[in-house]
């Protein structure tokens, strides 16, 4: 994935460049042209076109209209305090805080919360972006920075989102399958789990998409290149037997255990009679909470 979003980036960066100096001015991009310029996956179920490029300004004075431009000219009170992420001289990106909040009524809430992820991790793994912080620092300031959101018509999303966003998640689909299991009240597991005394050959430690550890029970997401790329699925399935011999139980997981609701609740009741078999007291839920509910649950 990570050489897609560099691709990605570097497509839509010579793009922006292109128009920046057909237009002989600096561009500004924001929401979904920001996230692809620093790296962020897209959402999927975003009803913006990904096609064109997003400016972003100030007021509807200031928008940059082109005909027969691919520009698409949107408006955000917030860009005099929103930080500018130099790409080039002719190019900018609003920092990916703002262009996520820019997105909360373009994507549903779901899609909210798998972006509020990546964007942190996407953050975390770059040096410019983090600035010395860890993920868990850039964490809490995306709370602090969601607290003090002034009012606008996206505002309430972003609240109950970020109730449900986590640091350390490597994928969206990691996060929807974390969701999943949550929405049937099965506790939050510890996400990118570093497993204690374990390590590959090359001394990598070994982790856990997610996992309960003190009931030693775990689910790891594989997608379509843990079952194509040999070594990763040899690499997987040495480390799946190496825990499973110490007692682990885990669980790997699909894009067909989350195409739906049968399915998420077929592994959801899977995952949560292995956590009651080994000990874990929780209340299950037969019938899923909605995203929305299950945001209320953390919040309260």
């Amino acid at each position: 994935m990570r050489d897609d979003l560099a691709q990605r980036k570097r497509d839509t960066l010579k793009r922006c460049t292109e128009e920046a100096k057909r237009l002989g001015r600096q561009l500004l991009f924001g929401m979904i042209t920001a996230l692809t310029l620093q790296s962020v996956p897209l959402p999927a179920d975003c009803d913006l076109d990904a096609e064109v490029l997003h400016t972003v300004s100030s007021t509807k004075a200031k928008r940059i209209r082109v005909r027969n431009s691919p520009l698409r000219a949107h408006t955000w009170k917030a860009v005099s305090v929103a930080g500018r992420v130099r790409m080039n001289q002719h190019v900018f990106a609003i920092d990916l805080f703002h262009a996520w909040a820019q997105l909360a009524v373009h994507v549903p809430l779901l899609s909210l919360i798998a972006l509020g992820d990546s964007i942190i991790t996407a953050t975390a793994q770059q040096p410019s972006l983090a600035k010395g912080r860890d993920a868990s620092d850039i964490h809490r300031d995306f709370a602090v920075f969601v607290d003090g959101l002034a009012s606008f018509n996206g505002k309430t999303a972003c609240v109950r989102a970020a109730a449900l966003v986590m640091p350390n998640v490597d994928s969206p689909k990691e996060t929807e399958c974390r969701l999943a299991l949550q929405r049937h009240g099965i506790p939050c597991p510890v996400v990118n789990y570093t497993i204690p005394g374990m390590s590959f050959k090359s001394g990598v430690s070994m982790t856990l998409d997610m996992a309960w550890p003190e009931y030693r029970v775990g689910v790891e997401y594989d997608g379509d290149q843990h079952r194509t790329d040999k070594a990763q699925w040899r690499r997987d399935q040495g480390k799946r037997d190496r825990l499973r011999v110490r007692g682990w139980m885990i669980f790997s997981v699909t894009a067909a255990n989350l195409v739906d609701d049968s399915a998420r609740s077929e592994l959801a009741f899977s995952v949560a009679r292995q956590l009651a078999i080994r000990g874990m007291e929780f209340d299950f839920r037969v019938v899923a909470m909605t995203v929305e509910q299950l945001a209320a649950t953390q919040r309260r």
